[in-house]
């Protein structure tokens, strides 16, 4: 078993379908249970019904298939979803409602199971809260947090398996896995390799270093306006040939006018430059007073899917240090039917804050144009 054989604190194993990822992790996670006495593990799903259907099925069934293993339970509370050990360990399947909910318990061993399901900020506190190891598992849909903050890290080991290491599956499931149509599904379910099956909006956008800024080009801005909660998100923009360029500038709630002067100063922006920004009179008129050049953005019956259709018609480049649009453009996907699962012609409103500044700007200036 590849768990065996880790010594990193951290675990990721990314997989396609029927890889047996999850099925070797309880395997584990009830060897760990019995040797190393007093242990407590948690296993954590999005919620109660993925871990019925996933993590908790599969310790079920290894459980009642193994005569051995049930002489060291003393007690399996279905109710509460916890396994007691006659040596005191504890492995308990549960789910968090939030990052404060996250915050409560300690342990020696986390196993997230479909890791792509809760946010960042719930592992985070998960895993700090944890002594020895934590595992992950997903299928690689599409990028999120594990990409982003967790993969490439000291102490993290990946392992990508997909259905070809399996031995105990029939040559016809083999068959009918290794014969999926659709050229993404089998990338992502055949190969466990990380696709675009959730239906990204902008999944060709590319990163690029912050040294390959156009030099001595036009630019121009894009404001999405933020109060309380919500971040102010600013952006730089530049379009030379067929290429839009993008920085971020700002990912900060409630910045007052004066710092967004000091802000767009900071980074280049002459009056002769405009700004696009979100439709609120009162901000406008007070950023015109100090001197920026600041539109309204065009809006209307829709001007999101048409401002978003002018993205497709470039190819988009952003620059590494924009880490908040990164995050953002590999979570801003089309909204799905919740009867069907088709993706419907809307986009989600969420993670768009940053979107919504670029949107405004390339949609308004080149309307305008």
């Amino acid at each position: 078993m590849f768990l065996n054989e880790s010594t990193a604190r951290i675990t990721v194993l990314q997989g396609g379908t029927s890889s047996g990822k999850t099925y070797s992790t309880i395997q584990w996670l009830y060897y760990k249970a019995i040797q190393e006495p007093g242990s407590v593990i948690t296993v954590v799903g999005q919620d109660i019904p993925n871990l019925k259907k996933g993590a908790l099925r599969d310790a079920e069934t290894i459980f009642n298939g193994s005569d051995s293993l049930r002489t060291f339970v003393r007690f399996w509370n279905r109710s509460d979803r916890t396994i007691l050990f006659n040596n005191g360990s504890l492995i308990e399947f549960t789910s968090y409602d939030s990052e404060q909910d996250a915050k409560s318990g300690k342990r020696d061993y986390l196993f997230i199971n479909e890791a792509n399901g809760i946010p960042y900020l719930m592992y985070w506190q998960l895993n700090i809260r944890t002594r020895k190891k934590t595992i992950l598992d997903y299928n690689p849909t599409a990028q999120f947090w594990a990409h982003e903050s967790v993969i490439g890290q000291p102490g993290v080991e990946l392992n990508i398996s997909d259905h070809r290491h399996n031995p105990f599956l029939s040559d016809e499931q083999h068959k009918e896995i290794e014969g999926i149509k659709d050229v993404e599904l089998w990338k992502v379910y055949a190969r466990g390799l990380t696709g675009n099956v959730q239906g990204l909006i902008f999944p060709n956008w590319q990163m690029i270093d912050d040294s390959l800024w156009p030099k001595q080009e036009p630019c121009f801005y894009g404001l999405d306006f933020g109060y309380t909660n919500d971040p102010t998100a600013a952006v730089k923009l530049c379009r030379v040939a067929n290429n839009l360029y993008v920085h971020e500038l700002c990912y900060t709630p409630g910045i007052a006018p004066i710092q967004l002067k000091q802000m767009f100063l900071a980074n280049g922006y002459s009056t002769t430059q405009n700004i696009y920004s979100e439709h609120d009179p009162d901000m406008v008129a007070q950023l015109n007073r100090l001197g920026l050049r600041v539109y309204a953005a065009r809006k209307g019956q829709g001007s999101i899917n048409a401002g978003i259709l002018k993205l497709h018609e470039h190819n988009v480049f952003y620059t590494a240090s924009s880490k908040n649009l990164h995050i953002e453009k590999t979570k801003y996907m089309w909204a799905k039917d919740p009867l069907t699962g088709k993706s419907l012609n809307t986009p989600i409103d969420q993670y768009n804050h940053l979107m919504d500044s670029i949107r405004y700007g390339v949609y308004t200036h080149f309307y305008r144009s």
